[in-house]
């Protein structure tokens, strides 16, 4: 009988986004593949995959214990239904309540804590609960993947996880070859155009990029400010659409709709800004350096791993519009050779550190290693 490999995430959207090319990797070892999460418009592609989808309800942004204690005995049931040898989790209330159902059952799980989201970035009482949360589930898992350095010690320092089974991934890597340089799709003659893609989250520094935008429009008239993502209503830091627009109104930026494949309008533009606040490793940055596109982003964990300050773009101060614009403005008047050049080492950075091969050969060997006979 075909072994079945779990995964589990709090979206369709994230498993379709992000685990699209690990779902495939496993299907070719011959695995079969189940996937969990709360039922959205994804949920079709990833059956087109060849994934078999299971719905559970999740509030993946509350604090209700009931709830929590709900969702945790809806993946028991699940598990002990469909016997699957290994489950794969992904972001928090998976890596914490997927834990505890599967390995109840004693079915190995290998987590990936793929950043620390708001609870470690805005301190509180929330805080303390995700910790002790993260300490009592993940001591029970078969491997924790971390996606950057920073918030791997941070977990060892906290005694979060055994540091026996810590390992370290470069994010969810990148596909080098699907997001390889294009032709430029834009008259040589158009204006400077910046663009930050990512979801509408104050904690992704969109409000500094727009403050950026307001600095340098006066000393840059012509210089194009675009913004790509979709709105995530229930997240504590999430943008009103209205306040987008009126962004939009004020002329500081052009939204874009989110899109299934943005390379366009990647292509399309000169530098890919993003002055997150905290990442695990942002998918848009690798995404823009594989195309060889100059990054700015913020100096924090998760973003400067992904950067060579100078070489493939420039670092800027956390939460400092000002010195987000004196990056900014620094690489306008770049020459083109210049830029291209920053563009080429960044894409050498990607194939030689980020390529996503290397996250799903850790994946496969972490199956093998723990995945019941």
């Amino acid at each position: 009988m075909t072994a079945k490999i779990a995964l589990v995430a709090n979206t369709a959207w994230y498993l379709q986004n992000f685990r699209r090319t690990l779902i495939r990797r496993l299907q070719e070892e011959g695995y079969s593949v189940i996937t969990i999460a709360p039922p959205d418009e994804y949920v079709p592609e990833l059956r087109a995959l060849g994934a078999e989808f299971h719905g559970v309800p999740m509030d993946s942004k509350g604090a209700n214990p009931l709830a929590d204690f709900r969702l945790a005995m809806s993946l028991r049931r699940l598990f002990q239904d469909e016997r699957p040898a290994c489950v794969l989790t992904f972001t928090v209330k998976p890596n914490v309540f997927g834990t505890f159902a599967a390995t109840s059952l004693g079915i190995p799980v290998v987590s990936n804590v793929s950043g620390l989201g708001t609870a470690f970035i805005r301190k509180n009482w929330i805080t303390m609960v995700v910790k002790s949360l993260y300490r009592a589930a993940l001591r029970r898992a078969a491997t924790v993947f971390f996606q950057n350095p920073d918030d791997l010690q941070l977990f060892l320092q906290h005694r979060l996880v055994p540091a026996s089974k810590a390992r370290l991934l470069p994010g969810s890597g990148v596909n080098v070859d699907h997001f390889a340089p294009m032709p430029a799709q834009r008259d040589p003659s158009a204006p400077f155009r910046f663009l930050l893609l990512g979801r509408l989250l104050w904690d992704k520094g969109i409000g500094e990029y727009v403050e950026a935008a307001r600095q340098l429009r006066p000393r840059h008239p012509g210089t194009e400010f675009m913004l790509m993502g979709f709105a995530e209503t229930e997240n504590r830091t999430a943008i009103p659409m209205n306040t987008i627009q009126a962004w939009v109104n004020e002329g500081l930026i052009k939204y874009l709709p989110p899109a299934l494949d943005v390379r366009p309008a990647l292509a399309a533009s000169d530098c890919v800004v993003l002055p997150s606040y905290r990442e695990g490793t942002p998918r848009s940055l690798l995404e823009a350096s594989s195309m060889a596109i100059p990054i700015i982003t913020a100096d924090v964990p998760g973003c400067r791993q992904v950067i060579e300050d100078g070489v493939t773009g420039y670092l800027a101060k956390v939460r400092d519009a000002g010195d987000l614009a004196e990056k900014m403005e620094r690489m306008v008047p770049l020459p083109d050779e210049a830029r291209t050049a920053m563009g080429r080492r960044g894409r050498e950075k990607m194939i030689l550190e980020y390529d996503e091969r290397i996250v799903m050969d850790a994946y496969l060997r972490a199956v093998k290693e723990f995945a019941l006979t």
